[in-house]
């Protein structure tokens, strides 16, 4: 038998084989919707971030109205929000962590974790607190302080770090020509 044919026979195999896990491994990659989804659209969690509007959503969550019993509240509502929340935005973190990472999507992923970097320690640590106070039923004053102060220290830098995000993730969207709308 001819040695050479069969060299050429085992060849074969390897080479298919080596290009199934090439195509594999590409089919692995999500697609450039999904990762937009993912690293760009999830922050839409985030956007009332050091805002009045967030602080007035959580304490909102407290309200009950005399005329209607199944209002009713336990004294947690707030901090439960907040808690929710915040497993969300971790969620979205570990999310981020396992998009495929390469030239066009390297810069994105790693603002978007800065982005959440950012914010999920104030979530945990000062909302969390405004939240136990909204549950506890603190003063209006107490409130608007507490929310004035992490606004004031916070607000600045988030947008900074958020325009550039959204900036990055409009070229991104244009690159591969997908349907998004800016307001």
């Amino acid at each position: 038998m001819n040695t050479l044919a069969t060299k050429s026979y085992l060849k074969l195999p390897i080479f298919s084989l080596l290009m199934l896990c090439v195509l594999l491994l590409n089919s692995c990659a999500e697609t450039p919707d999904k990762f937009f989804g993912v690293a760009v659209l999830n922050t839409n969690i985030v956007t009332d971030f050091a805002t009045p509007r967030l602080a007035k959503h959580i304490s909102d969550t407290t309200t009950e109205y005399p005329d209607i019993p199944s209002c009713k509240k336990n004294g947690d509502e707030a901090v439960s929000y907040l808690g929710n929340k915040i497993l969300y935005m971790e969620k979205v973190v570990k999310d981020i962590k396992g998009l495929t990472e390469n030239s066009s999507t390297k810069e994105i992923i790693k603002e978007s974790l800065d982005l959440y970097a950012y914010v999920l320690p104030v979530y945990k640590n000062e909302y969390m607190a405004y939240a136990k106070l909204c549950d506890a039923k603190g003063s209006k004053e107490e409130k608007e302080a507490m929310s004035r102060k992490i606004e004031d220290k916070y607000a600045e830098t988030f947008e900074t770090k958020y325009i550039s995000l959204m900036e990055k993730g409009k070229a991104y969207a244009d690159k591969h020509n997908l349907n998004v709308k800016w307001d």
